[in-house]
């Protein structure tokens, strides 16, 4: 075999086989081979990670970037470190409350002037809003939008509004012209309860489950006649999981994705008032918590396919360096293997958006990787702005590339410091 850059060996390396001990050799940016664990791979360099786990960098479809009042580079390069010590090495930016909103041409190309080499692969999703026109989602394709988003609830975009029922259906015929996905935030603005928009988290009862799924039943009715690929962003209301599940059985293109605060956080063990768990919609039960795990677990082919962080500073829940963490300390408590959550968080987002090569770890694919310790007891900081902080999970990062090159720790970076050896469980039952 021709000399490659750099082989990785770990006894846990997570393959769209499984997991299992092997040795990844990179060459150019790109996996060159996966090989028996032992194999003579002639490389410049050698890492072996031994029992710490080998896994494709995550794959974020929906974030967003921006806090209000702050630069949009400083915002792309905030959200890329913590991105990176998250093990996310692929993000897909949402439409966001601050500007320039990702409407047209000129606002996507700005996004992606602040995005330039900030590290982790950046694709932009376009605004869908109640004042789009064809033109406008054909400018936005043809200048690069990975996909496109919208919202029932409000317009996912600066002065939009709700998405109506005709604006829904023909903005979908259009997307699904252009072979792109949509992502929908589904939650219905006519079920919505007022909420001070400054308020420190929006309450259950102010946006509540019925919300979501009389936005469910919009979103299906439209897609079933547009045929377009639809992604409903966040779902977290476990009793539409059979809505969601009936519409893919007669045939409508639709999945959906869900956050580890919904997994992990039951709205009865956290504190309301708190601006750290302000994400729409808002956190539920540990009785929905519950039934999301098992609609999720119960069928091999559940329609909630992406997990992700949900991230976004400044205006909701900011926590895309714990997704992986915390997903693990919830998944491995019900018995889960690696190989379930790079399915969830890189592989399937991965297709969703269009990303040959990312999100798997097979030859030919991007080395974008991630090593990750999962049996590492670790306390979040409890100055962390997010909602884990002081929570114990179990799981930790240890070094992540992009393109075969090592981005974090960063090259001659001091040791971290450890956190302290495991704080205090999530809730019971988590």
């Amino acid at each position: 075999m021709t000399q490659i850059d750099t082989v990785i060996r770990s006894r846990r390396v997570v393959t769209p086989d499984g997991v299992a001990p092997a040795a990844v050799g990179l060459r150019g940016g790109r996996v060159a081979a996966v090989c028996a664990p032992h194999a003579r791979l002639p490389a410049r360099q050698e890492v072996d990670l031994g029992d710490t786990a080998l896994l494709p960098g995550l794959v974020d479809p929906d974030v967003a970037v921006q806090a209000p009042g702050r630069p949009l580079r400083e915002c792309y390069l905030r959200t890329a470190a913590e991105a990176v010590r998250g093990g996310v090495t692929s993000l897909a930016v949402a439409p966001s409350p601050a500007g320039p909103p990702l409407t047209g041409e000129a606002g996507l190309q700005e996004h992606l002037d602040a995005a330039g080499g900030v590290g982790p692969h950046v694709v932009l999703l376009g605004a869908v809003t109640d004042r789009s026109t064809p033109a406008d989602l054909a400018e936005l394709r043809s200048a690069g939008a990975a996909g496109f988003h919208c919202s029932l609830s409000d317009g996912g975009a600066p002065g939009g509004g709700p998405i109506g029922d005709a604006q829904l259906r023909k903005a979908m015929m259009e997307v699904a012209a252009m072979e792109a996905p949509l992502l929908v935030h589904a939650e219905d603005a006519g079920e919505l309860a007022p909420f001070p928009a400054d308020a420190p988290a929006p309450a259950a009862a102010a946006r509540p489950a019925r919300a979501e799924r009389r936005g469910l039943e919009r979103v299906i009715a439209a897609a079933r006649v547009a045929g377009t690929r639809t992604h409903v962003s966040p779902f977290t209301a476990a009793e539409c999981a059979a809505v969601l599940g009936a519409a893919r059985a007669i045939g409508v293109a639709l999945s959906a994705h869900t956050c580890p605060h919904y997994l992990c956080l039951p709205a009865e063990a956290v504190p309301e008032a708190s601006p750290a768990f302000r994400c729409r919609p808002p956190l539920r039960s540990g009785a929905n918590r519950d039934a999301l795990w098992s609609a999720l677990l119960g069928d091999a082919d559940c329609p909630i396919r992406t997990i992700g962080s949900g991230h976004r500073p400044g205006t909701g829940v900011t926590a895309i360096a714990w997704t992986l963490p915390a997903l693990w300390t919830a998944a491995r408590r019900r018995g889960l293997d690696l190989a379930a959550v790079a399915r969830w968080t890189s592989r399937n987002p991965a297709d969703l958006l269009g990303l040959a090569g990312k999100g798997r770890i097979a030859p030919g694919a991007d080395a974008d990787l991630v090593a990750f310790d999962p049996d590492a007891a670790q306390t979040v900081p409890a100055d962390d702005p997010g909602p884990y902080a002081g929570r114990g999970l179990t799981g930790r990062v240890e070094r992540t590339w992009i393109g075969g090159r090592s981005v974090f720790p960063s090259p001659g970076a001091a040791p971290r410091a450890r956190a302290a050896e495991f704080g205090g469980p999530l809730p019971t039952g988590s």
